[in-house]
């Protein structure tokens, strides 16, 4: 399976334009935004877990990352609520569930096999920018932009970024709650916060690797 899978190109996914698809867990659903495999995979999904649903205990051989959008989400290491990120390494495992239903935003198979550095983090306050992850790759974090502000950003290494919140219009096209845009490498990213302002999930420097 591929989707998005040319990183060479911009890719664009619309929440309200994507229909959930069915993963092989009882009441799981995702959208996929980009994926390059079948089941085991590298990709970037939404994932809808109903109440009571939970995923098999499994070993993130690629590493996964999540923020949680909606609900609470639960493994055997915790309970994490609405905008929790967490990383989970190369190596470590856990048995993913929702007793009350959650929305996450994942990342799959997209980590340095060496990688070891877990995160369990929550977005909180009002800052600007709240930085989640860095190393030398890649830096994760939130922003929240004004009503109205022009956003410009370097993306030597490509950049995704996921509306939280809010709206943002780029290239004449405008992106909304759970939105997801993704430009390659050595470009620029140039949007306009919407009249509500944008609260917006970035990751830059990352892509690279793809496009080489």
């Amino acid at each position: 399976m591929r989707i998005n899978a040319d990183f060479t190109k911009r890719a664009a996914v619309h929440f309200d334009e994507t229909p959930w698809v069915a993963s092989p867990a009882p009441g799981v659903e995702r959208k996929m935004l980009d994926r390059i495999g079948e089941e085991v995979a590298r990709a970037t999904t939404i994932v809808r877990f109903a109440p009571g649903s939970a995923f098999a205990p499994h070993v993130h051989d690629g590493g996964e990352e999540f923020l949680v959008l909606d609900g609470v989400f639960q493994d055997e290491h915790g309970d994490f609520p609405e905008g929790s990120y967490i990383r989970n390494p190369p190596t470590t495992s856990h048995t993913p569930a929702a007793a009350e239903g959650a929305v996450i935003l994942v990342k799959l198979h997209q980590f340095d096999p060496a990688d070891r550095t877990e995160v369990k983090t929550r977005v909180s306050g009002n800052a600007a920018q709240q930085e989640l992850f860095q190393d030398s790759v890649e830096t994760v974090a939130l922003q929240i932009w004004a009503p109205g502000q022009a956003i410009s950003l370097e993306a030597t290494g490509g950049v995704e970024v996921f509306v939280v919140h809010g709206s943002f219009s780029e290239n004449d096209e405008a992106f909304t709650r759970w939105d997801w845009l993704r430009l390659p490498p050595g470009c620029r990213f140039e949007a306009m916060a919407g009249a509500e302002g944008a609260h917006v999930w970035v990751k830059t420097g990352h892509l690279t690797q793809m496009t080489a």
